[in-house]
């Protein structure tokens, strides 16, 4: 027997996943500022070269990624003992450590949000210490826009346009 009775609808993926798009660029700069180990840089840098407009894709990516890592702040801010305890598996003594790390590095690291490896976590942190969104929000979205526009610029140079 079949897993679905019905066959799935293939006209509503081409557009979406087939092709670079902006919604495609979206989705998937949201999932890598969560915990997914997923890249958008690559889509980004292919629609710049295809001559998609640089400042949507710019605009596009740094949204989701911004809104992405916005989620891993919520989860950090709402899930912080049961995250920390259950699936982390951090003990008091480590998040004391963690605690004094990130406040003697302040929350300027919040800027590396972008970084691979250590922006989720800085991101999760964020949420864990309840740092004020407004900053977090600025630091993070700077960050990441920076991130994004410095890509592009270097692919709309390298293919000389």
């Amino acid at each position: 027997m079949l897993l679905f009775e019905y066959p799935f609808p293939m006209d509503i993926l081409p557009p979406l996943f087939t092709s670079p798009s902006l919604p495609l660029l979206f989705l998937l700069s949201f999932l890598a500022a969560t915990v997914l180990p997923i890249g958008s840089e690559w889509l980004l840098i292919v629609m710049v070269l295809q001559n998609f407009s640089t400042q949507d894709v710019v605009v596009t990516a740094t949204l989701g990624n911004y809104l992405g890592a916005c989620t891993t702040y919520l989860l950090g801010t709402l899930g912080a003992h049961w995250f920390i305890r259950t699936i982390l598996r951090i003990n008091e003594g480590q998040l004391e450590r963690a605690e004094k790390i990130y406040t003697t590095y302040g929350i300027w690291s919040l800027l590396l949000s972008w970084l691979p490896v250590i922006g989720d976590p800085l991101c999760l942190l964020a949420g864990i210490f309840r740092i004020s969104f407004l900053r977090f929000s600025l630091l993070v979205f700077v960050g990441k826009f920076f991130r994004y526009a410095i890509l592009a610029l270097l692919a709309t140079q390298s293919s000389g346009g």
